[in-house]
């Protein structure tokens, strides 16, 4: 799924009230976990119109707010305007290509983007560079799946979810430690359920 499937979608995405109330769900899951304290910064991994970090606003002293979709950017800069954020920075840049500009963050945390990712590896070794020591990195995504949650028609050539154990060992092996794993939504979607899972890893 490309860029362009994301900005036509950007102006209505808010309108799916499902879409905030699993924001909501794994905010609480990170803040309960983490306990982040005001001095601490945070960087959403494809934010979207930034549902998870308008959760998490008030948790942190600053939230960079990074996506590939020109427009989800757009939406999300409409939506810091009208509401008067000041601790959010969003920029429109592929940081697994770029990351110059990003500085370095306590807490990395993604929801239902990584799965879009094709290159993990590569994904979690620039998380790795990015986190300050002792770091948190948050993936909030699809349980391994049977292939049917994305339809043919999108042309979708990311990873069906993702299994505990594999993406538990990716990540040991690039420096970090599982400290928490749940499953704590369920997408329904044709009659068929899809669980999604936070997992929570300390870069060691």
């Amino acid at each position: 799924m490309s860029s362009e499937h994301f900005n036509k979608e950007a102006k209505n995405w808010d309108n799916n009230p499902e879409k905030t109330d699993r924001a909501k769900i794994f905010a609480k899951e990170i803040v309960n976990f983490i306990n982040p304290s005001k001095k601490m910064k945070a960087l959403e991994f494809g934010c979207g119109t930034g549902l998870l970090s308008f959760q998490l606003k008030n948790y942190f002293k600053e939230i960079t707010l990074v996506d590939t979709s020109e427009g989800m950017i757009q939406v999300l800069k409409e939506k810091v305007k009208q509401l008067k954020i000041t601790n959010f920075k969003p920029y429109l840049i592929d940081v697994l290509e770029d990351s110059k500009c990003i500085s370095k963050t306590d807490i990395i945390y993604s929801l239902m983007t990584l799965h879009h990712i094709k290159n993990i590896e590569k994904a979690v070794s620039i998380f790795y560079s990015l986190l300050n020591k002792e770091g948190f990195l948050c993936i909030a995504d699809l349980v391994e799946e049977d292939g049917t949650f994305h339809p043919e028609s999108q042309n979708f050539i990311g990873h069906h979810g993702f299994n505990k154990i594999e993406l538990t060992e990716l990540l040991y092996k690039n420096g970090f430690k599982t400290m928490h794993y749940t499953i704590c939504y369920e997408i329904e979607k044709n009659d068929t359920k899809y669980p999604l899972f936070l997992l929570i890893a300390k870069k060691i």
